[in-house]
């Protein structure tokens, strides 16, 4: 348990434990690699506080209630808050209301780092990421934390584009505020001394509502208006990069991610059949008899699922892979490529509270 005595790795331990009952399970590293990790991010005063907490915001003064037995209410305040600073745990205002909550590993604690992640975060998020077990648990939740939406130029007029699939209606329907904040995906990267091939931007993350306040609330990020995050996610999509808001009908974030630094999308084109774990209403089509076998589209996808077999130099496009970005639409100089919208679609979660009760409902 290298630095951690046993009395603490102890408390740790029940903090797992306590974390793996959550919607999004944090399953027990063989290497103990979980509880380093926690020990990154809490304290073992503030571990304790964590276990009075569930996925579900809770007001103060539940939370109050909950600890009053070690720790007295200004106590738990303070804990709270500096668990909070850290992104260790999250937070919402409800009705003037605060509200606390636990948060997986991702989409969570690591996320909340607002792209400005320490060295020692990343080195023992990495070492826990590892973790078999761990990648199981992130890849079988039901439905999936995250979803693909088509960028603008891949949508055709015929399409009906639910309000939940277009990103500009996402934005417009926020009440905000609106923050950007670095890719810590690309700030990673950047920190390992490599570099995005798909862009040189590095804010290009997107929280809206009350991820929003809550970033804003640790002064991170840098607060913009609806209009400039339109342009932002505008730049996002020439760039190339695919937009994966949360999965629900008023998301509070939208990730815009490259194969090459996204953990998601890493994830996937580790996967056989990635489509199996994700949630996408489109899928990419080609019409062979205009296709010239040019392969913009290949240079294009970002998880592997368009090839170009040398039989007939004509794309091919992997359903089983296909995430429906449509980044391979507008650029095909023959007008091959389309979007086609799945029959029946899907229609997620009202909101993010909505999503991860679905997904512990599932769980169980």
């Amino acid at each position: 348990m290298s630095n951690i005595d046993h009395v603490q790795g102890d408390v740790y331990r029940l903090l797992q434990q306590h974390l793996d009952r959550q919607a999004v399970g944090f399953p027990a590293s063989p290497t103990e690699a979980d509880v380093t990790f926690l020990a990154t991010l809490f304290t073992p005063d503030e571990a304790r506080v964590a276990l009075s907490l569930s996925y579900r915001p809770m007001p103060q003064d539940q939370v109050n209630a909950a600890a009053a037995q070690e720790f007295s209410a200004e106590q738990t305040a303070a804990l709270l808050e500096s668990a909070f600073r850290k992104g260790a745990i999250g937070w919402k205002l409800k009705d003037g209301v605060p509200h606390w909550h636990v948060m997986p590993v991702v989409i969570g604690m690591y996320e909340a780092q607002d792209g400005e992640p320490t060295r020692e975060f990343l080195a023992a998020a990495g070492a826990y990421m590892q973790n078999r077990a761990y990648g199981r648990s992130l890849a079988s939740t039901r439905p999936s934390q995250m979803r693909t939406i088509p960028i603008g130029k891949s949508i055709a007029a015929e399409h009906h584009v639910a309000t939940y699939d277009e990103i500009r209606s996402l934005v417009r329907a926020s009440r905000g505020p609106f923050v950007i904040m670095p890719c810590i995906c690309r700030e990673e990267m950047r920190i390992e001394g490599k570099h995005c091939t798909q862009t040189t931007r590095f804010e290009t993350c997107l929280a809206m509502g009350d991820m929003a306040s809550m970033v804003r609330r640790r002064s991170h990020g840098r607060e913009i208006t609806a209009d400039e995050a339109l342009v932002i996610l505008q730049q996002n999509e020439d760039d190339g990069l695919v937009l994966q808001p949360a999965n629900a009908r008023h998301p509070e974030f939208v990730c815009s991610c490259c194969g090459c630094c996204c953990g998601m999308l890493g994830l996937q084109k580790r996967l056989p059949k990635p489509v199996e774990f994700w949630t996408t209403n489109y899928y990419a089509s080609v019409d062979a008899d205009l296709c010239t076998g040019c392969g913009a589209c290949l240079k294009r996808c970002h998880v592997n699922a368009v090839t170009l077999p040398e039989a007939n130099r004509t794309a091919h496009v992997n359903l089983d892979r296909c995430i429906g970005c449509g980044l391979c639409v507008p650029t095909c100089p023959k007008k091959a490529m389309s979007l086609i919208r799945k029959d029946p679609g899907t229609v997620p979660p009202n909101d993010e509270e909505e999503l991860y009760d679905t997904i512990m409902a599932n769980r169980r």
